[in-house]
């Protein structure tokens, strides 16, 4: 929370609550959203610069991956932290740190002379990445009323996928042209255009809806506020649907999706480039879609989600075991079939927000995050070695998704039964006890 919100909040008694929605939300919300949108090109700058990393620090696969492995290990340890941290402090704080930290990132890498260094870079570009969707989500909770929450979460994820856009159609042709240092430390103005809106306009959230204060210096709340999201099946169940669905396309995007295309299948880096943009293009169409279906038929989660999982891993196989080089085709539908991969993820928060309280939102939504994340390094990880151990045998290596996939899937439906009879009680759990919702 800003210092206004937090020091006359109690002080000022506010008769007329301003309304949700409105353009005031929505400006509001892009300020926010602009910072994350920045952070996405930070994050996926790599995926479009992956041959050029091993070729200036002198890498092997295994090593490449361990930019975006530590990246993603940093980014998906400071989930909870950051859950906790946005509960607590709010999203402007939160959200100013985590610019400062991104775009000091990304100015490091730009001009790190060894392998090591540059570890270090994006170990801290992660940590400043962690700290943006979370709150940009918070944002979308507190401005917006409750039916148009799935809509403005995807919308979120949308303008990620844009920033991935930004990467493949801007940042790649840059990279070539002027170089490695120029191309990378340009992009770090970015950071700062945005960190200025951002403490000048941001506010957490709109006068008459302040949150109840997180209680400070009372033992054991950081445990509680874990504990009883876990708690949930509805927490639980939105981890393993962004687990399951996500990893695909960030495994894609993030890093091998180049070097697979170009050194598996053969094309060049421009049509290999072209199919990466069809992806993000494809996630920005499928966006709206499922957003709209989401929070008109709340019942259609499950389904997308499991679909999304099937028609994914039916066509990575077809790539796969196609003899010699997949036709364009083929390559084609995998990549479309790719961008639904983000938008599903996005209905893990579906689950764990009707499941918590206003006050836990932050914590449940990191706990949450957390789950693409975990699944998108452990399969960056794992590509990485197959393709060392089998001289760069790229159908073995990709192999890992399915396995992945598999145990997601598992869990999705172990749990689906609780947390959907868990939400139902709680909707109506109001009306049973006489009280507005």
């Amino acid at each position: 929370m800003t210092g206004a919100d937090t020091g006359t909040a109690a002080a000022r008694p506010v008769l007329a609550p301003e309304p949700l929605g409105g353009r005031r939300a929505v400006a509001i919300w892009c300020v926010g959203v602009s910072v994350y949108f920045v952070a996405v090109i930070f994050r996926t700058s790599l995926g479009v610069a992956g041959l050029d990393a091993a070729d200036r620090f002198h890498v092997n696969a295994s090593a490449l991956a361990t930019f975006s492995l530590l990246q993603l290990l940093v980014y998906a340890g400071m989930q909870i932290p950051v859950g906790l941290m946005v509960d607590r402090l709010g999203t402007k704080r939160v959200l100013t740190l985590g610019a400062v930290l991104f775009t000091a990132g990304q100015l490091g890498f730009a001009c790190a002379p060894s392998y090591g260094t540059a570890l270090a870079a994006r170990a801290l570009l992660g940590c400043g990445d962690a700290m943006t969707f979370i709150s940009v989500l918070r944002l979308g909770t507190r401005w917006f009323p409750v039916r148009r929450q799935p809509l403005v979460a995807q919308l979120a994820g949308l303008v990620g996928m844009a920033g991935n856009l930004v990467s493949t159609l801007v940042l790649a042709p840059v990279l070539h042209g002027v170089g490695w240092v120029p191309a990378f430390a340009g992009s770090a103005v970015a950071g700062l255009v945005v960190l200025v809106p951002l403490v000048l306009f941001l506010r957490d959230h709109p006068e008459g809806h302040a949150p109840e204060p997180a209680p400070r210096g009372e033992r054991g709340y950081v445990r509680r506020q874990i504990v009883r999201s876990w708690r949930e099946p509805g927490t639980r169940l939105g981890l393993w649907v962004h687990f399951t669905t996500q990893f695909p396309a960030m495994v894609f995007l993030l890093l091998w999706g180049m070097p697979f295309l170009v050194e598996d299948q053969g094309l060049d880096r421009g049509a290999a480039g072209g199919l990466l943009t069809l992806v993000v293009a494809a996630n920005m169409g499928f966006g709206l879609l499922y957003g709209q279906l989401v929070g008109r038929r709340p019942g259609a989660r499950i389904p997308l989600a499991l679909g999304t999982i099937g028609t994914t891993a039916a066509l990575w196989a077809a790539v796969l075991v196609h003899p010699g080089h997949a036709p364009m085709w083929l390559l084609v539908v995998l990549c479309v079939v790719l961008g639904t991969c983000g938008p599903a993820s996005m209905i893990g928060f579906d689950f764990a927000r009707p499941a918590n309280p206003p006050a836990r939102q932050g914590t449940a939504s990191g706990i949450t995050n957390m789950g693409g994340f975990l699944a998108s390094m452990t399969t960056l990880l794992a590509i990485g070695v197959l393709l060392d151990a089998t001289g760069d045998d790229y159908r073995t290596a990709f192999c890992a998704v399915f396995v992945l996939q598999a145990l997601g899937v598992s869990q999705i439906l172990r749990l689906r039964g609780p947390a959907l009879r868990h939400e139902g009680a709680r909707e109506t759990e109001p009306v049973a006890a006489g009280r507005t919702s």
